[in-house]
This record gives structure tokens, sequence and C-alpha cells, in this order.
């Protein structure tokens, strides 16, 4: 991802002298790029694994097919219900929100470092960026998963239970804008245009290699390439737990951190009871 995010800043991004005021071309062509980008990654990930089913089901969590013929999803397909929403509303709510970055930074409303000005704070914020990004996550996760939000906004993304890489951007529109909203951060701190988009990439790249369903990708000589999330599958099959990323210490913190293990399914079970209980006791 921050890869990626490098080689958008230099050849993929607005100046920002055309920055300085919000016309449609240059806001056009992010879309274009992040559609490009998106199915690319997600597109890319499904032909290879669920489409044409290249290692089977090979460090599969779930070997159950993806849903068909069923009007829960758009279309009555869970794929095509998963590539619509990510490709309309999950890739403008992504192009509202960097372009609205790179005007603020053409416009001095956020302070614009390159890695001149400062070496070592360029460096300190690229580290920061991903923890910013499990940490903001797992607090907006939680939240979504309160009784009304949940109930009009958060239950489109778990319509997946079993999931694909088109599953991850696969969620209310409100939704996609609040995850692309951690660019937040950059309004407190200085920072330049590489660590706006390696936050995105978070979400745009990140959200489907975490959606894969597999627990790696299997490559040649017994080599792995680390894209799927456990912990993040059994958020998808229990619901009420493991709100975070494996990293962020909230799910431990809150008593909600499932790890696989039947003393797991115990917990959630547990838990599952307190908040039904909870909820009916409420008027």
């Amino acid at each position: 991802m921050l890869v990626v995010a490098f080689a958008l800043w230099e050849w993929f991004r607005p100046s920002l002298a055309e920055a300085e005021s919000l016309r449609l071309g240059w806001i056009l062509e992010i879309w274009i790029r992040n559609v490009v980008l998106v199915t690319v990654v997600a597109g890319g990930l499904h032909l290879f694994l669920q489409r044409h089913r290249v290692q089977g089901d090979g460090l599969r969590y779930d070997s159950r097919p993806l849903t068909k013929n069923k009007n829960l999803f758009l279309f009555n397909d869970q794929v095509k219900d998963n590539m619509f929403l990510t490709l309309l509303p999950a890739m403008a709510a992504a192009t509202v929100w960097e372009s609205l970055g790179w005007w603020a930074y053409a416009n001095g409303i956020l302070r614009h470092w390159s890695f001149s000005d400062n070496p070592v704070w360029f460096v300190v914020l690229l580290g920061l960026v991903p923890i910013w990004s499990v940490l903001y996550f797992g607090a907006g996760h939680w939240l979504l998963h309160r009784r009304l939000m949940y109930k009009h906004v958060h239950s489109w993304h778990h319509r997946n239970m079993n999931i694909g890489p088109w599953s991850g951007l696969s969620m209310h529109p409100l939704e996609q804008v609040i995850l692309y909203s951690d660019l937040v951060l950059l309004l407190i701190l200085p920072s330049s245009g590489v660590h706006m988009l390696f936050a995105l990439m978070h979400h745009t790249m990140g959200a489907p290699m975490s959606h894969t369903g597999y627990d790696a990708v299997q490559l040649p000589v017994r080599q792995r390439f680390e894209l799927g999330d456990f912990h993040h599958q059994l958020h998808h099959r229990f619901i009420e737990c493991n709100y975070g990323g494996i990293e962020s210490p909230l799910d431990e913190m809150i008593g909600a951190f499932h790890d696989g293990t039947a003393e797991g399914d115990q917990m959630v079970a547990e838990r599952l009871s307190r908040l039904s209980a909870s909820r009916q006791a409420k008027p």
C-alpha cells in the first residue's frame, strides 16, 4: 500500500496548482484512477481465488460458495451487489475525500510538509498512519454496531457472512463516508500527499485484501502472500466480536476478543446473551 501511495504521488495525482479550485476535470481523473485501482486489486483477487479457484479451498476459511439467487442482495447476487457498492458509492466517497484533501493542501487549510521540509517527521508519520487507521477503524466499527446504526447502516455490510474481495468495501454509502473520514488526522498533523494517499490505500486496497476469505495466497516454493484476516473473518461469522483489527487493543479491553477457539465461541455466546438482555430491558 505504501509503494502504491508513492506511485500515485509520482504519476497519478493533481498538482497543487490545479487543486486550488475544485474542478471536475482533475476530480474525474482521480475517480477513474480509483475505479481502475480497486478493480485490479479486488477484481484480480476475485478472479484468482473465487472465479478460477486457482488454489481451490486451500487456506480458505469457509468453503461455501458466495451467495446467488437471494433477494437479500442487489441483483440477487452477492458478487454483483458487492461490485456495484464498491465501484460506485465507495469510489465516489474515496474520490470526494481525496479531492477535498488536495484542495485543502493547495489552499493552506492542511499543512503540507514534504520530505525535504522535515525528513524525520515525514518518516515518523508514515509509521503513525497505519496505527491511526487501526485505532480509528476499531472505534468507528464498534459505534456502527450500536443498535440504530447497525440496523439502518452497518447491517448492509453484514449481509456478507461468507466474504470475498469485493465484500471489503460493500457497505451502506454512509458507512463508506465514515470509513474514509480517518483523514481527519491530517487536520491536526502536518503531512504530505503521500501520507494522505497511504491512509486512503488502507481502505481502497486494504479492505479487499483483508476480505479475500483466504488466509493467504499460495506462491511457488511454499511461500505465502499474507492477505486474509482470520480475526475479521470471525467477526463476519459471529458479528458481536473482533470489532478492531488484530493489532487493536479494543476487543481485549471490552471483552470481545475471539481467538478462534472453543473458548472464544463460548465468550461470544455469553456476550450475545448479555447484549440481548440489555436490549430487551430498554423501553
